[in-house]
């Protein structure tokens, strides 16, 4: 009736690092045995908040530490990745896991993470191509060349062909490649028109449409829950308008129905977007309507005492009045 996602921002600094890591885990293992349906974890690099930049490595912690729960890496960079050796990792997770992550592929829309690791933006969507087909060719068992290369990964994936790749993204060419690969999609929402697009590219590609996911406009992805909204605003607004403002310049003037304007605490509150703080009553309503809350407990580096509360309110209060 939740899901949660980590991305381990640290608003305060590498000194709260080592905490909201452990922090992660302990959720993680917390939420599979109190209504949590899917954790998801992302990927960024030279982040000055320490964002996230090794996805798997969490993803095969949190893996270990629980036994059911869906686990999506949303998104891994692929373009940034030499495919073959990220085709491995990906294979032995979905060994470890027992076939419990997925993985959203985007292309990533930051100069500096391209220039880290001295890749070129410009042909970004050439090389998500390449890569996907060397990924899909390794997880088909079958020794093949690669640059030269010869190529064989063992051990292979315990999913057949692998595990689900998704494609990530808001353009038409995005979701053309999707379709061109037989992959599901997953869009920042928005553009209603783009689900056409692909079943149209699928049937001119000859492949079989899988799942479109296109948020509603209203989507609240960063869902908190507190008996004094007033002062979980005060306590925990900060560390949300980090993650707001973060985004926001990052995205410059593109972005996704998730993004935020706010300059002030106040303001992001006002939005009432992607960052809540539901009452009781409210969440109970929420889960209602929509059938689950979408949370991100350590948004902006909250500390995990502070994190812990909303949780166990939806877990305790507002999951059994909501009828789950």
């Amino acid at each position: 009736m939740f899901t949660m996602r980590f991305d381990m921002r640290a608003k305060d600094g590498a000194g709260t690092t080592a905490a909201l890591y452990q922090a992660a885990i302990e959720m993680a293992e917390w939420g599979e045995q109190n209504g949590c349906v899917a954790i998801q974890v992302s990927e960024h690099h030279a982040s000055p908040d320490g964002y996230l930049s090794a996805p798997v490595v969490l993803a095969s912690a949190i893996a270990a530490r629980t036994r059911t729960t869906p686990i999506q890496v949303a998104a891994v960079l692929v373009p940034l990745h030499d495919p073959v050796s990220l085709a491995e990792h990906m294979a032995v997770l979905d060994i470890v896991s027992s076939g419990r992550v997925s993985y959203v592929c985007a292309v990533g829309y930051r100069e500096a993470e391209y220039a880290m690791f001295g890749r070129s933006m410009k042909g970004r969507g050439r090389r998500m191509e390449e890569c996907l087909a060397v990924i899909y060719q390794c997880f088909a068992g079958e020794p093949f060349e690669y640059e030269g290369r010869p190529v064989h990964v063992t051990p292979q994936p315990l999913t057949p062909g692998g595990p689900a790749l998704i494609m990530g993204g808001n353009s038409k060419v995005a979701v053309r490649r999707a379709a061109r690969f037989g992959m599901s999609m997953m869009t920042q929402g928005g553009d209603p028109g783009l689900e056409a697009i692909y079943r149209e590219a699928c049937a001119e590609f000859g492949t079989k449409p899988a799942d479109f996911i296109n948020p509603l406009g209203d989507s609240t992805h960063s869902a908190f829950v507190a008996e004094d909204p007033d002062e979980a605003w005060a306590t925990i607004g900060p560390y949300l308008l980090h993650d707001a403002q973060m985004y926001a310049a990052w995205m410059g003037t593109g972005g996704a129905i998730t993004k935020s304007v706010a300059a002030t605490v106040d303001e992001l509150r006002a939005e009432n977007g992607n960052y809540r703080i539901f009452s009781v009553d409210e969440a109970i309503a929420q889960v209602q309507k929509n059938g689950l809350l979408m949370t991100q407990p350590l948004s902006g580096g909250i500390p995990p005492e502070l994190a812990w509360p909303s949780l166990k309110l939806i877990a305790e209060t507002v999951i059994p009045a909501a009828g789950g």
